[in-house]
């Protein structure tokens, strides 16, 4: 199994405590954030544009899956030192976040997302820098 994955859904995994724009969204949501939880061997693909995440964005909403979204998918790649098509297993993806990411930086590459101001991504990122495991989705 590969999960395909944008740039910023790298760091947006990491922050995920059950909250989203739909109830659809957070049942594969959820699923996505508990499989790599659960099975960080999980290998991950980096692609461009709308991925696994994506593809339960609520129809009813803003579609925000295209657009400007692709400056910070690009930044976070950048950041990271990734590219599209690269492949590796989730663990190592956390490895080069806790390497390269320091909880500040999502402040700084994450300006315009509406789920910065809760905090849970910087949370997340300090996690993976202190060799802890993200918690249970929703816990």
């Amino acid at each position: 199994m590969t999960i395909r994955l944008r740039g910023h859904h790298l760091l947006c995994l990491l922050g995920y405590r059950g909250m989203g724009y739909s109830d659809e969204f957070c049942v594969n949501m959820t699923a996505i954030y508990e499989t790599l939880r659960t099975k960080p061997e999980t290998e991950v693909e980096i692609i461009t544009g709308p991925d696994d995440i994506c593809r339960a964005y609520p129809p009813d909403k803003t579609y925000h899956c295209e657009g400007t979204v692709y400056g910070l998918d690009e930044r976070i790649l950048a950041k990271l030192g990734l590219a599209p098509h690269e492949r590796s297993s989730w663990q190592d993806m956390c490895s080069r976040i806790a390497e390269k990411i320091v909880p500040e930086d999502i402040a700084r590459l994450c300006t315009t997302c509406p789920w910065e101001k809760y905090g849970v991504c910087r949370e997340g990122v300090g996690f993976l820098i202190e060799g802890r495991p993200l918690p249970k989705a929703g816990g």
